[in-house]
C-alpha cells in the first residue's frame, strides 16, 4: 500500500471541511506544501453541555471492510513530519498537527471503496476551537474527492474538491444545534456516508447534513485536520472503521 499526505486550500467558513470494492494501488506519494486559507471572523458559539449521544447499534462483522485502531504504526498511514505539520502514530492514535495558520493537512491509507459509511473518533488536543477535522471519501487524486468536517466551534460542512477547485455542497457557515458537536478537548464521533449520489455527515450519531452529488463513484478514504486564524492545531484520531453501506 502506498502512503499519502496532502495539504488543501480553505473555504470561506470556519469549518469546512466514505465505498465497497477491491483495494487498488494509490498514486505515487507527493510532498505536502503550505497553501493559504481565507481569513474568517465569525464569533465562537457559547459553550454548552454536550447533547447525549445515541446508543450505537452493534456492527455486524460482515459489514466491516476496513478498520484501524492505530495501535500498529505500520498499518499503512503516512508518517510525515515538517516544521509546519505532522502526521504520525502517537500512543495508539493517529495524530495530525498543523503548524501554519490557514492550512489543512490530510492523509489516506491507499484503498479503494464504493458505497460505504466511515466512522472515527476525533479529539482536538491543542489549538483554537476554530479548527476543522473529519474524513474524506472517494479520493481520486489530490484534486478530486469529497471531504466531511466538523469544528469544535460548532460548524460543519460537506465539500467537493474537483479539478483543484472546492465547492461547498452544504450552505456556508452551517452551525449545528448547540451541544451536538462537542467543544474543547471532548471526543467527537465523526460519521459520513457515501452511498450512490447521497452524501451524509453525522456528529455523535446526529445527522447534520445530507446532499446529493454524482461526481465520484469510488475512491480512497482518509483523515483531515486544519487550522484557521491560529496555528498549532493538533487532532488525534482513533477507532477508524469503513463499513459496507446498508441497503
Amino acid at each position: 500500500m502506498s502512503r499519502r499526505v496532502h495539504r488543501l486550500p480553505a473555504l470561506v467558513l470556519p469549518a469546512v471541511l466514505l465505498v465497497l470494492a477491491a483495494c487498488t494501488a494509490a498514486p505515487t506519494p507527493t510532498t505536502p506544501s503550505p497553501t493559504p486559507r481565507v481569513l474568517l471572523t465569525l464569533p465562537l458559539p457559547t459553550p454548552v453541555p454536550p447533547t447525549p449521544t445515541p446508543t450505537p447499534t452493534p456492527i455486524p462483522p460482515e459489514r466491516i471492510l476496513f478498520q484501524d485502531d492505530f495501535s500498529d504504526p505500520n498499518s499503512g498511514w503516512p508518517r510525515f513530519k515538517a516544521d509546519w505539520g505532522i502526521t504520525d502514530y502517537i500512543n495508539g492514535r493517529y495524530r495530525i498537527g498543523v503548524g501554519l495558520a490557514y492550512t489543512d493537512l490530510w492523509a489516506n491509507p491507499g484503498l479503494d471503496f464504493r458505497d460505504i459509511r466511515i466512522e472515527v473518533d476525533a479529539q482536538a488536543v491543542a489549538g483554537s476551537e476554530y479548527n476543522s477535522f473529519g474524513v474524506l471519501c472517494r479520493y481520486q487524486d489530490d484534486e478530486n474527492f469529497y471531504f466531511f468536517v466538523l469544528s469544535n466551534a460548532g460548524y460543519y460542512a460537506i465539500v467537493k474538491m474537483i479539478d483543484g477547485e472546492q465547492y461547498q455542497l452544504t450552505p456556508e457557515r452551517q452551525l449545528a444545534v448547540r451541544g451536538i458537536i462537542r467543544p474543547g478537548s471532548q471526543v467527537n464521533r465523526v460519521q459520513a456516508e457515501c452511498v450512490g449520489d447521497r452524501l451524509r455527515l453525522y456528529a455523535n450519531g446526529h445527522l447534520l447534513a445530507e446532499v446529493q452529488d454524482d461526481a465520484f463513484a469510488h475512491g480512497d478514504v482518509g483523515l483531515i485536520a486544519g487550522a484557521f486564524t491560529d496555528a498549532g492545531i493538533i487532532v488525534e484520531f482513533d477507532n477508524f472503521v469503513v463499513l459496507r453501506a446498508e441497503e
